[in-house]
């Protein structure tokens, strides 16, 4: 083990648990903001109580993210400076306007958001949280326009002299074609946690306080949900093949790693399960589904996918001598725990609806169960999505210029990237504690009680102060 094995696992372990805040952060900003809009339109108190209960568990979450989050950027100056080095003029770039941008604008509107609850005219305050949302996204978008750069290199040039490369087209890098299609796909993920985790809490106050005076508002939350998600799997469906198509076109070792298919074949097929040797060259038994790997990576069932074999020859000629094959376990298990646990939320999704089909009350605790699953499902399959996105382009961390071996910050010893790796383990370990507490905490308590109006205040208004509103 060397300094560079430990910052590679230092940055996916950071990387991989940042990225469990994220989407159900992208997702329930807009379910919350959608709410709160169905309340502003109707005068329903429903809707009310249940933005005010999925916008407490949203800034639960908010929170978290962004505590994780800051860690990611130290990383490129502690661990990775020879990488930040080459090509921090164009990763700056929309991480700044990220940072300038879209982050300032979510959180300075979720702070009017939280404390303009009857201080903001209603229209205003609809309008925070809606702001907000759009600052999530954004925020969201101009990560992945940089870290489409590394999948696929645009916009640049190489300078002879330093040898960095240079940013000289930045609409180029913004509408790259991975990120063109990366964001949608994240979005529909994002959503498939979100509605998941509205469901599952629904779901259980519907089974477990039938009696409830709050039990329409937490069945609609049930149906608003399940349909959220199946909306989303069926989008998730529709942009995860497109980018396999453009994965095949920018990254073909990477779809072939994702089917471990070592030799070029037309047309290809898909395997569901596949059982042979470790690395995925000997096959013993393979479940198929013919002309599929084609049609993913080609449109075309009978279109040609290269192989392993052939690919890694192509690199070697092109690049230099060297392994230029991704551990092809971690790719091919990868894909299919992402595209699996994704489905089973949809699956559960469609069995909660027809639960309640006809005004019926679900009563299964079998039903309950899966229910409860829900929300980590969709997470688990964002996390294998990611391994697989990031570990499919190894050996290089700039696809095609730089390898990840020559990017680690030659200066940190094995010492002190262990220590760090052993502290931010530590740390993000009591603060997923945290995080589950409060959210079962505040999950459980409910929907709060928005019938009962604030005392009267004969004090000036400005000298209030601000008050959590929740």
């Amino acid at each position: 083990m060397d300094a560079l094995d430990v910052a590679r696992w230092q940055f996916g372990v950071t990387t991989v648990y940042h990225f469990l805040f994220v989407p159900l952060t992208i997702g329930l900003s807009v379910l919350v903001a959608i709410l709160q809009t169905m309340w502003h339109r109707t005068g329903n108190e429903r809707y009310l109580k249940l933005t005010k209960f999925y916008g407490k568990l949203f800034l639960i979450n908010f929170a978290m993210g962004v505590v994780t989050g800051i860690v990611q950027e130290f990383q490129f100056g502690m661990n990775w400076s020879d990488y930040s080095r080459f090509v921090g003029d164009i990763f700056g770039a929309p991480l700044a306007i990220e940072a300038l941008v879209a982050f300032f604008l979510e959180s300075t509107f979720i702070g009017l958001w939280i404390f303009g609850w009857d201080r903001l005219p209603k229209r205003a305050h609809l309008a925070s949280i809606w702001a907000a949302a759009i600052g999530t996204n954004l925020s969201a978008y101009f990560i992945l326009a940089a870290n489409s750069f590394m999948q696929n290199p645009v916009g640049y040039r190489i300078n002879p002299d330093s040898g960095r490369a240079e940013l000289t087209d930045f609409p180029a890098v913004l509408t790259n074609k991975v990120a063109l299609i990366t964001f949608p796909h994240t979005l529909a993920g994002s959503f498939l946690v979100a509605g998941s985790l509205i469901v599952a809490v629904g779901l259980w106050h519907v089974i477990r306080n039938r009696d409830s005076a709050d039990t329409g508002a937490y069945r609609f939350a049930t149906k608003f949900g399940s349909w959220v998600v199946l909306v989303a799997s069926a989008a998730v469906l529709f942009t995860g093949d497109i980018q396999g198509k453009i994965m095949t076109e920018v990254q073909p070792m990477k779809m072939a790693a994702a089917e471990g298919l070592y030799t070029t074949e037309s047309p290809a097929s898909f395997s569901v399960l596949t059982i042979g040797s470790l690395d995925g060259s000997r096959e013993v038994f393979a479940l198929k589904i013919p002309y599929l790997l084609s049609y993913l990576g080609t449109g075309d069932p009978n279109g040609t996918v290269h192989g392993i074999n052939d690919l890694q020859a192509q690199y070697a000629t092109q690049y230099g001598a060297g392994s230029y094959t991704p551990i092809i376990p971690v790719t091919y298990w990868s894909f299919r725990f992402m595209v699996g646990f994704g489905l089973a939320a949809g699956a559960i999704a469609l069995l909660v609806l027809w639960s309640q089909r006809k005004g019926r009350t679900p009563r299964s605790r079998w039903l309950l169960r899966a229910g409860l699953a829900m929300p980590v499902l969709p997470l688990l399959a964002n996390s294998f999505g990611w391994i697989f996105t990031e570990m499919g382009r190894q050996p290089w961390i700039v696809f095609g210029e730089m390898l990840t071996r020559n990017g680690v910050s030659r200066s940190v010893s094995l010492t002190e990237v262990l220590t760090s790796f052993t502290a931010f383990t530590l740390i993000y370990a009591a603060l997923a504690v945290i995080e589950v507490k409060l959210l079962l905490r505040y999950a459980r308590a409910g929907v709060p009680d928005v019938s009962e109006q604030p005392p009267a205040d004969d004090t000036d208004d400005a000298e209030r102060p601000l008050a959590f509103a929740y």
